[in-house]
């Protein structure tokens, strides 16, 4: 069947934000809109099911398999850097960790020229996209797309709550709902799972656009470039089944390509640095000299225990038990299978000073890597744990004018010296609370790092060796203003110099947000779609948000009684 050759809108990537902006865009009945993909189906059960999270994310038919160059800041390691290359992108590779950040992030924005993004005016379109098991209250959505939950509600191990009591006998705040009022301290973590389900925006969002005859959606596309007429983008080529096609926007082009795509889509199509162009050999059309630049990650490592009950997920690796946990996932959609397995979390400050978290906590009740592999023998523990507000700052480049070559990506990780002390203090605060009787009971000797890490040079090697991206690629195309010389966009996500052409991704992002990226991108989406449709924009709220009193003279609330100084970081930390 013939494809249309002209739509209102054109998508690029349906990816987190590019699946909402398919069905917001649809939802009227009004437009006519294309979105163009890469990958193709999402409907593998190792894509649906979340405990099989670590599959898709390092298969080929489903991520773009990119690596950074050697960073210099690792001792010249070259690091995993997958983006989803399928339908619902990233959210359908993640972890599914839901973290929509602090209400200062955002705050943050505007501070940096994003005029509108703050707390108060993202906080609607939160609540606009999400489901919360919880019920609608004035922080939770109760009636949107995206379902989240709390998986199991820790029910399953008693090692999640022994976590969050260790943080509060460290002396750390409890909060009950991260994403609500208090982001800082301990307590449960919640996950983008629907029914049992991975709730991707491919589920939540594209499944119910596709059902309307006002959406195309074209799989298994490479798109060349944004065609432009002057300083106007009126069209996209690309590529399929080895036949070139043009397409043409009567509206707008939007390119939701992600953090790594839509710069390099950018920089193919002639809009970007004068010299980047030049060097990979593209015409330069429109000289944006922030295209690429401003690229920001979060690192972690994994801080390991042996365990000496046999309580943990280490006992359910064999093949049997693996089968029994998908059978109770294909007939009842629970149990084991049914989660990510981060149940339990935490948000601090890494030191005085500090006016909101800079450090987030995963913890898994194994001992285990993200891919899957390396677990340990026996049974084990461990936390997923790196600072969120790194000062790093990297890039996107192209090398050439064709778009099947993978991008040069430099991240310049940990490469001032606030990043190393960062990292310092991350690793010996976790040593604390980790020293804590709640958990330290079921701790039967530290794994990794290992004792002998103790002090600066030694910690700083065991980072560089073994550090991790946490898959958080953000912030190369940002939001920004008009006086900004590095700027991409305005804060209507609008390309500054072209015509009918925007950005709608994680890349608008001025600064990285504090946690998991999928929630913010989707918020993005949703405030974005009203912008493009000029629906006006939700009223903002005025709803109250936790800070420690005395942040600027204390790390935490109150230090431990129990803590020794062999178990404790430096008495400046304790203030």
């Amino acid at each position: 069947m013939a494809i249309e050759t002209e739509f209102d809108y054109i998508i690029v990537g349906a990816g987190s934000a590019g699946c909402v902006l398919a069905d917001r865009l649809t939802e009227s009945g009004e437009h006519n809109v294309l979105i163009l993909e890469a990958g193709g189906t999402d409907r593998s059960i190792f894509i649906q099911m979340p405990t099989a999270l670590s599959y898709p994310m390092n298969t080929e038919k489903y991520a773009w398999q990119f690596e950074t160059q050697a960073e210099s800041g690792l001792d010249g390691r070259k690091l995993h850097c997958p983006r989803g290359k399928v339908l619902g992108g990233s959210s359908s590779i993640n972890g599914m960790v839901y973290v929509r950040g602090h209400a200062s992030d955002f705050d943050q924005w505007e501070a940096n020229g994003a005029q509108g993004w703050n707390y108060q005016s993202c906080l609607p379109y939160f609540k606009r996209a999400e489901t919360w098991i919880g019920g609608e209250d004035d922080y939770r959505g109760g009636n949107g797309p995206v379902g989240t939950c709390n998986g199991n509600d820790m029910a399953l191990n008693p090692l999640y709550r022994a976590f969050i009591d260790a943080g509060e006998q460290a002396g750390y705040p409890v909060t009950e709902d991260y994403n609500g009022y208090q982001q800082e301290g301990f307590g449960p973590m919640h996950m983008t799972v629907d029914g049992g389900v991975r709730a991707s925006t491919s589920n939540a969002y594209l499944r119910r656009a596709l059902k309307r005859s006002n959406l195309t959606l074209i799989r298994g596309v490479t798109v060349n470039k944004i065609l432009l007429k002057e300083k106007q983008a009126v069209g996209v080529s690309y590529r399929k089944s080895g036949q070139h096609h043009e397409v043409n926007a009567r509206k707008e082009v939007i390119s939701a390509a992600g953090s790594i795509g839509s710069p390099q889509l950018l920089q193919l199509s002639g809009i970007g640095p004068k010299a980047v162009l030049e060097n990979a050999g593209v015409e330069v059309k429109h000289d944006l000299p922030g295209v690429g630049e401003n690229l920001q990650d979060h690192l972690e490592v994994y801080f390991q225990y042996f365990c000496k009950e046999p309580i943990t997920l280490n006992g359910k690796l064999g093949l049997i038990s693996k089968g029994l946990i998908g059978t109770r996932w294909i007939l009842f959609r629970d149990g084991l299978g049914a989660t990510n397995h981060f149940e339990s979390c935490a948000f601090i400050r890494s030191r005085a000073g500090i006016k909101w978290p800079n450090v987030q906590y995963h913890f898994l009740p194994a001992a285990i890597r993200y891919d899957g592999k390396s677990a340990v023998e026996g049974h084990g523990f461990q936390v997923h744990v790196g600072p969120n507000k790194p000062e790093s700052r990297g890039y996107v480049r192209i090398t050439s004018a064709r778009p099947d070559d993978k991008p040069e990506i430099v991240f310049n990780y940990i490469g001032t010296e606030q990043d190393k002390q960062d990292w310092r203090d991350c690793i010996r605060l976790t040593r604390e609370i980790l020293a804590q009787d709640a958990i330290a009971r079921f701790g039967d000797g530290e794994i990794q790092p290992g004792e002998n890490v103790q002090s600066d040079e030694e910690i700083d090697a065991w980072v560089k060796a073994n550090v991790e991206s946490a898959y958080h690629p953000s912030c190369t195309c940002k939001m920004g203003a008009e006086t900004d010389p590095m700027a991409v966009l305005d804060a209507a996500l609008r390309v500054r110099g072209i015509e009918n052409l925007r950005v709608v991704d994680s890349s608008v992002f001025p600064t990285i947000t504090n946690g998991n990226l999928n929630g913010p991108t989707i918020m993005v989406a949703e405030r974005a779609a009203d912008m493009i449709l000029n629906n006006g924009l939700l009223p903002s709220t005025d709803v109250a948000v936790w800070q420690d009193p005395n942040w600027q003279t204390q790390q935490r609330l109150v230090p431990p009684e129990n803590a020794s100084e062999s178990k404790t970081v430096s008495d400046a930390h304790r203030q």
